[in-house]
């Protein structure tokens, strides 16, 4: 039971691992693109080419889809950003339950956006578990951890496809070995919720110190983007580090060098308004950047 990207790594080491899938849950189409035609998850795509019976009922408040569920026999439903809540007659249905992939280290960062957060908040590590759901928002005992470091050069999507791929490791793992794993009951001390990411929190405060600001770049990369503006056009920023070149917060104090509160960010990554993102040698030939000027 998955639909974006991150769930696809997940669904291939179930294969290949031999695992039988009795059927793929998924999010429904929706219109996307230009043509607004209904575009199916990632996780869909990915199941018809495999082959396998896919299912996408938008919840389970209808009970034939709760009977539907349970009428599979299913040993276990392993559900990786799945999109619905799970009502308890579902929860209850396999025989060794609901496994969870969260991409934290929970109790830290339960909820819905856990890798942005991990990173806008300086965490120096983060990882995945498999938990073992209950009616709670990712409170169920944890079954099997497997942690990374966080590393200056990574952003969302960088984080987001290492924890993927160690996620699709663990649940084989576990699976292999799910008798004799002992579940860890989650501490309520260290608990910490990941708000889904608000795109008012994109734009960029340069009075903030620029630990923070370059988090920020980071952590919001590359969607929704954190952006500023400079003579009125809008740029995102993809990647940025922190240098200790001051200046007035917003001024460009080298070469794409923006001071903040304290310190300054280099930006290694920029997009420019309707275009792609691109190194910032790239973006500099074609812009008229100057010290003194300022981005607001």
């Amino acid at each position: 039971m998955g639909s974006p990207d991150f769930s696809v790594p997940v669904l291939d080491a179930l294969v290949e691992a031999g695992h039988e899938i009795a059927c793929v849950y998924c999010q429904p189409p929706r219109p996307a693109g230009r043509g607004k035609k209904d575009r199916p998850t990632p996780v869909q795509a990915r199941a018809e080419v495999l082959g396998l019976p896919v299912r996408h009922p938008k919840n389970f408040k209808d009970p034939t889809d709760v009977a539907a569920f349970a009428d599979l026999g299913a040993d276990v439903a392993v559900v990786v950003a799945y999109g619905l809540i799970l009502p308890q007659a579902l929860l209850d249905a396999p025989t060794s339950g609901c496994l969870n992939i969260h991409a934290s280290l929970l109790p830290r960062w339960r909820g819905a956006a856990p890798i942005h957060r991990a990173i806008l908040s300086g965490d120096e590590k983060t990882g995945v578990c498999i938990m073992q759901m209950e009616a709670g928002l990712d409170t169920g005992p944890v079954l099997l951890r497997r942690e990374t470091d966080i590393t200056a050069q990574d952003t969302t999507a960088t984080l987001h496809d290492r924890l993927s791929a160690m996620g699709a490791n663990a649940i084989v793992e576990a699976l292999d070995t799910l008798p004799s794993l002992t579940p860890e009951v989650q501490q309520e001390d260290g608990v910490t919720y990941a708000q889904k990411i608000d795109k008012a929190e994109a734009r960029i405060d340069w009075s903030r110190p620029a630990v923070e600001v370059a988090r920020q770049i980071r952590g919001l990369s590359p969607f929704p983007g954190a952006w500023a503006t400079y003579n009125g056009e809008r740029f995102k920023f993809h990647m940025a580090q922190a240098v200790g070149t001051t200046g007035a917060p917003g001024e460009v104090v080298g070469p794409f060098t923006i001071a903040c509160g304290e310190g300054a960010v280099e930006i290694a990554v920029a997009q420019r308004e309707g275009k792609r993102a691109m190194a910032v040698d790239e973006i500099i030939k074609g812009l008229d950047l100057t010290v003194g000027s300022r981005f607001e």
